[in-house]
């Protein structure tokens, strides 16, 4: 008979045929273990949650008389859960592998602690303080068993996890996996103090020479009896399942290396020691097997631990190890010899040895040091990534994004290195057609890639070009080359040599065109336009590129221009310069421009003033990417100038709208109202609209501390803004007679397009001004007949309450601008609490109320330093309130709506006591309670719970409303502080689920 038949029948007929003196649970739940997995032989093991729902059983904390929570009682009840937890781990032999994988640490820990209990470990005592040899063979085996498993879980959380998706949020789960997560770490933390002790006492298990003994069952059964039925049978050599000393070394021998090789990142010496104890297990598998009776050791990772260790501790005496690749590369890279390097991988090109992820790291690492500082890399990672991106090739793979930007700049020795790399990865004589087709393709479009001729002809005139790719397909190529420029005139023989090929005309003049398509150099774009005019008179080299892009009202006086070379390079130098402007390359913007200047202020005092325009903007420009972005303030000789632009009155001067436009913008970023209010000419305010806007936008913004009385620019501001959103109604008579309303939404009844208005707003950062200009348009917003809900802002009474022609007003148009402003505004202040009570307001008037819940809370979070202070009265006024119960409310949150009830004035026990009648809500519901401070509140929610027979979720309410601070007689302020911190609990949790 078998062990496990032994210890099956030995259960069975130990255990009695009548229950015995306990409880029926006790009883049917023993019954119910041995009876399904133990009387029945199955080679499926016991579900391993039983040991979960055991343990859990055992460990569930009571409530006295008094509703006190009290530790787990140690009564007959849970010792026999915890008996049949250790009964479940012991049939399944107690493998780690299988327990690890099926529970989670916690429980781990719990279960191996009781092991320790039963298997009379002192508790308190330190195991290193224990001598192993003076122990009986179970206690022995189970302080080995708790400090393999420590170790283990302290080299398993240094491995990444792959987070899990979360579902729906749900406060209750939320907090189970928060303690869950909490316990983990915390166990972890002292596991990790503990692990020198840990593996002390495994160096210590080495040493034993003995066959120790695990716990079964029987052992288990025996145990649990009356002192005085054992015998003593359990502290005897040959009780429990045996097992040997060489398997004990076997399994304790690679935990341990698995320890020393996660510490070796640290410190490098202990891999030495991880490297002897995985070759030490290896000995011990070749001998006895990887199959033990209850362990099993995956075999390919105990070798990939051993080539790890052999290239991590490389030594003399280690001839097979070096003569890896791994080692090799390893070696090269931490002395430098970087030459060896490139030929190991040029060598794998033919061998593929090396995996595609290996080679990528080896690259990804050079790329690094290379970033570091290190220039002399360059070439290396350039060499590397070329035999990769050949490997790759001849394996089928898409070729890699570093290998397209380290050929950006082509050269001759890039072109030699590579073709060189394509010569000796191919075997022509060996190698399959399938193999020399991929080769001919990837040259074939290296070809189509190129811009510089010569750097062609090396290529097509290769060896190993000419012998892959045949003389029609050669003819097919150079057609396709010439298709792409009519310029390009390619010999269809082969040469020995490019440097014999004299360059035609054409070919120099496609050349220096490109060069100055590239340069940004001023000097040099005037160098090229001088060459490309000495070889042809016939061309407009401005017209080469169509990036070059010029205003309109520029473009007709620099086309005025009678000479062909002053034309081109003005036109280019400007060109150039905006573009340079538009990508923010302000230093090259800044070059172009003042070598344009200095060029057209010896002929054209109009193109001079034209420039010196450009040169303003582009330091505004730079001054509020730079130094304005960290709120420096800009100096007064730019200020001057923006002022002197806007009264500039110098006729037949071609000037852009955007100028005038960024330089308003710019005055009112500084704060520059009074200029804008008091000193800018009559004349300029009538003729500019942009200007008209900043003064009223300035004068509305000074008068903002004022009395309610000094609102008349407001008023002003008020109409034109209401002109631009207004729209031109036209009749139009139809085939039918009838005659029909047409809205013009962009015909101009104000003094510019609400585009151009909107896009002038998106250029303003000032805080003061943001706020103005979108408290208006919020008015504006809620003057409409048919609004349901309006949107507060600050500064809204300033406004006018009411608009003489309503049907006037594109109020869809209004809508839409105020969400834009809004969403501009938070770019620029994302923690405005303003701003984001209008964000919110605006989901909830268009019923998106999870999102106007998530900006209602981002208000009250910003403000209030994530809820621990008080959020201000004026953010979380009665009307926001109301709005949130409404979005909990529509999203059935409905124990949400009775907590938010007490936040208001007065509370409102109507809506409170209506919603917690609501029996489908989707909140967590009575996990809310211990947020409710209001009694009369609670003791509805007593009454309801006991009206409906709910008795854990009354004892909820009643253990809340018994908390002493809640008691009415408690002074006023002892109230208001824990009202105080139910709130703040509450809004965290909130902005937890919503945020």
């Amino acid at each position: 008979m078998s062990a496990e038949a032994a210890d099956r029948e030995a259960a069975t007929s130990s255990r009695p045929c009548t229950p015995p003196q306990t409880s029926w649970f006790e009883f049917l739940l023993e019954e119910a273990l041995l009876e399904q997995h133990l009387q029945k032989p199955s080679p499926d093991p016991p579900p391993v949650q039983l040991i979960v729902q055991f343990l859990e059983q055992a460990s569930k904390p009571s409530v006295n008389e008094q509703n006190q929570v009290q530790p787990p009682p140690d009564n007959k009840r849970n010792r026999i859960l915890k008996l049949l937890a250790l009964k479940v781990a012991a049939h399944l032999k107690w493998d780690l592998d299988i327990l690890e994988k099926s529970l989670s640490v916690p429980v781990l820990n719990m279960l191996l602690n009781e092991l320790l209990c039963i298997s009379k470990v002192p508790p308190g005592t330190k195991h290193v303080d224990v001598e192993l040899a003076s122990l009986p063979p179970t206690t022995a085996m189970a302080i080995v068993l708790y400090n393999r498993w420590a170790i283990r879980t302290i080299v398993q959380s240094s491995f990444p996890v792959k987070q899990v998706k979360p579902g729906p949020p749900q406060l209750n789960v939320m907090n189970q996996m928060q303690q869950e997560k909490e316990l983990t770490e915390n166990i972890l933390k002292v596991l990790k103090e503990q692990a020198a002790d840990s593996i002390l006492v495994l160096e210590g298990a080495l040493q034993l020479n003995k066959d120790l003994y695990v716990h079964t069952i029987r052992t288990l059964d025996l145990l649990a009896m009356e002192p005085g039925m054992v015998n003593g049978e359990t502290e005897s050599s040959t009780a429990g399942l045996k097992i040997s000393a060489e398997e004990i070394q076997c399994q304790v021998c690679y935990d341990l290396g698995a320890i020393y090789f996660q510490q070796g990142s640290t410190n490098a010496a202990v891999h030495e020691n991880a490297k002897e104890k995985f070759f030490k297990t290896k000995e011990l598998i070749a001998k006895n097997g990887s199959s033990s009776v209850h362990f099993t050791i995956d075999e390919e990772r105990l070798a990939g631990y051993c080539q790890a260790c052999g290239v991590l501790t490389s030594s003399p005496d280690d001839a097979a190890q070096q003569e890896t690749p791994y080692s090799q590369i390893h070696s090269c890279m931490k002395s430098g010899n970087y030459q060896d390097l490139v030929k190991i991988f040029l060598e794998d090109n033919l061998t593929l040895s090396l995996p595609v992820q290996f080679r990528q790291s080896v690259l990804r690492e050079l790329f690094q040091k290379a970033q570091q500082g290190n220039d002399a890399l360059d070439e290396v990672c350039f060499k590397v990534c070329v035999c990769n991106t050949v490997c790759d090739v001849l394996q089928g793979r898409t070729i890699d994004i570093h290998f397209c930007q380290l050929f950006l700049k082509p050269s001759k020795e890039k072109i030699d290195f590579l073709l060189e790399v394509c010569s000796r990865s191919i075997n022509l004589e060996n190698a399959s057609e399938a193999l020399k087709r991929k080769m001919a393709a990837f040259l074939k479009n290296l070809c189509l890639g190129l811009e510089d001729l010569q750097l062609v002809f090396m290529i097509s005139s290769h060896e190993l070009f000419i012998k892959l790719l045949k003389d029609d397909e050669r003819k097919l190529l150079i057609d396709q080359m010439r298709k792409r420029s009519p310029r390009i005139n390619l010999c269809t023989k082969p040469v020995t040599s490019f440097y014999d090929i004299p360059a035609s005309a054409s070919v120099n003049i496609g050349q220096l065109e490109h060069q100055l398509i590239l340069s940004v150099d001023p000097w040099r774009i005037r160098q090229i336009l001088i060459e490309l005019h000495g070889m042809t008179s016939e061309r407009q080299f401005w017209t080469i590129s169509s990036k070059w892009e010029v205003p309109n009202v520029y473009g007709n006086v620099i086309l005025g221009i009678k000479d062909n070379l002053t034309r081109d390079l003005v036109y280019i130098l400007m060109a150039k310069g905006l573009h340079c402007c538009a990508i923010k390359d302000f230093v090259h913007a800044k070059q172009l421009f003042a070598a344009c200047l200095e060029l057209v202020t010896e002929f054209s005092p109009k193109l001079r003033q034209v420039m010196l325009n450009e040169m303003l903007l582009l330091d505004i420009y730079t001054h509020e990417a730079g130094a304005g972005a960290s709120g420096e303030r800009p100096p007064s000789d730019l200020i001057s100038r923006v002022r002197g632009y806007l009264e500039m009155r110098v006729p037949d001067i071609p000037l852009r709208q955007v100028i005038a436009e960024e330089c308003v913008a710019f005055l009112l970023n500084w704060c520059e109202n009074e200029y804008l209010t008091m000193q800018v000419p009559l004349p300029l305010v009538q003729t500019n609209p942009y200007v008209k806007l900043g003064q009223l936008l300035a004068a509305t913004c000074k008068e903002l501390p004022g009395p309610k009385e000094s609102r008349r620019t407001a008023k002003d501001l008020w109409e034109v803004v209401v002109q631009i959103c207004s729209v031109s109604n036209q009749h139009k008579r139809g085939n039918d007679g009838r005659v029909s309303l047409i809205k013009h939404r962009e015909s101009t009844l104000g003094i510019m397009y609400r585009s151009e208005l909107l896009s002038f707003i998106k250029k303003l950062r000032e805080p003061l001004v943001l706020t103005t200009i979108l408290s208006l348009f919020v008015k504006l917003h809620n003057v409409r007949e048919d609004i349901v809900n309006d949107i507060a802002a600050e500064h809204i009474s300033i406004w006018p309450s009411s608009i003489p022609n309503l049907q006037s007003v594109d109020f869809e148009a209004v809508a839409v601008t105020v969400k834009e402003l809004v969403s501009y505004a938070l770019t620029i202040n994302a923690n405005n609490h303003f701003w984001l009570i209008i964000q919110a307001d605006i989901y909830f008037a268009t019923n998106q109320y999870s999102a106007a819940l998530h900006y209602y809370l981002q208000a009250g979070a910003v403000c209030s330093d994530f809820f621990n202070k008080m959020v201000p009265p004026d953010v979380y006024t009665d009307q926001v309130i109301k709005r949130m119960i409404k979005c909990c409310s529509l999203l059935n949150c409905h124990t949400q709506v009775a907590i938010l009830c007490q936040f208001l004035r007065e509370v409102d026990y109507k809506t409170a006591f209506k919603a917690l009648q609501e029996q489908n809500s989707h909140d967590a519901m009575d996990s809310y309670y211990e947020y409710i401070w209001d009694v009369t509140i609670l003791e509805y929610l007593t009454y309801l719970h006991h009206k409906r027979g709910e008795t854990d979720k009354r004892q909820i309410a009643i253990k809340a409303i018994g908390q002493t601070e809640l008691n009415a007689s408690n002074p006023e302020e002892v109230l208001q502080l824990a009202a105080q911190r139910r709130k703040k609990k509450f809004l965290q949790a909130m902005a937890k689920l919503y945020f």
